[in-house]
């Protein structure tokens, strides 16, 4: 994923507006004025780094010299330096729990996603881990980002990515075959078309109506299969299937068994264990 970099500079800004508030009393008020240090940003536990590009940037913006001492996607090891910061102290502990909080929820996102990918990679199916839009406001594109770079797939980003019909779609305008109908009439070519569906009965209707996928919404791994199965006899192969709701690490491996093709699990991102990651200051 890739975003212009003044476009993550005025996000970052933000964040760090928000903690900083009128000014870091404390960093004023018992840390000297124009005082150089050195800082090491460490893991202090095993996972996959994500967010060192952005923790970089951040720092940067502030006048601070970074170092990272790892690649985004890197596995690290409990006590691993990832950063290294040269600057004005002051700032530094302004800057301190900005940075860490991104950089631990992102590296958390992609631990949690790599190992559900690997999980996935290693018995051999077809089947990828994607995330949802269940994020928290302001975070969406790093914690999307963080997701790709565990090895997931990130999903729709925004609402004009595609056309994803939900159930209060079809309470609205009444079923599937109409929403995709309407669907078809008045977007883009270019946009595809997901139904959410609760039966087996309502899948192979939004095949028959042009979904170009469908999100088997709170299925079993066995109901999964077999809508799969009747799609397949029905002659809808080309459609992709995703099973989304209630999916953890323990029932992942039953529910890609079932042939699918999307796995989407919400607490990627919206129930983050963060990667432990501290700052240190140093002196030579």
């Amino acid at each position: 994923m890739f975003m212009p970099r003044r476009i993550v500079e005025e996000r970052l800004k933000q964040f760090l507006e928000e903690d900083v508030g009128e000014g870091d009393v404390t960093a004023a008020a018992v840390i000297p004025k124009d005082l150089t240090v050195k800082a090491e940003v460490i893991a202090k536990a095993e996972g996959i780094v994500a967010g060192l590009e952005e923790a970089s940037i951040l720092a940067e913006l502030m006048g601070l010299q970074a170092e990272a001492k790892a690649v985004d996607g890197d596995k690290v090891k409990n006590k691993q330096v990832l950063m290294l910061l040269v600057g004005d102290a002051q700032t530094i502990l302004s800057v301190e729990r900005t940075l860490l909080n991104l950089l631990s929820r992102m590296s958390g996102i992609a631990t949690k996603t790599r190992s559900l990918s690997e999980q996935l990679k290693k018995a051999k199916v077809k089947a990828k881990v994607a995330a949802t839009r269940k994020s928290a406001p302001g975070l969406l594109y790093f914690d999307k980002k963080a997701v790709a770079i565990g090895g997931g797939d990130p999903h729709r980003l925004h609402l004009d990515d595609m056309i994803l019909i939900k159930d209060n779609h079809l309470a609205i305008v009444g079923s599937a075959e109409e929403a995709v109908k309407k669907a078809k009439a008045n977007a883009s070519f270019s946009k595809k078309i997901e139904v959410e569906v609760t039966s087996q009965q309502d899948a192979l209707k939004a095949a028959e109506a042009g979904a170009d996928i469908i999100m088997l919404d709170n299925f079993s791994p066995k109901q999964a299969r077999e809508a799969g199965e009747r799609l397949r006899e029905a002659g809808y192969s080309k459609v992709l299937l995703e099973v989304s709701g209630g999916i953890t690490a323990e029932t992942l491996l039953e529910y890609a068994s079932a042939q699918v093709d999307i796995i989407s699990i919400g607490e990627l991102t919206h129930s983050v264990k963060a990667l432990d990651i501290s700052l240190e200051i140093f002196k030579d």
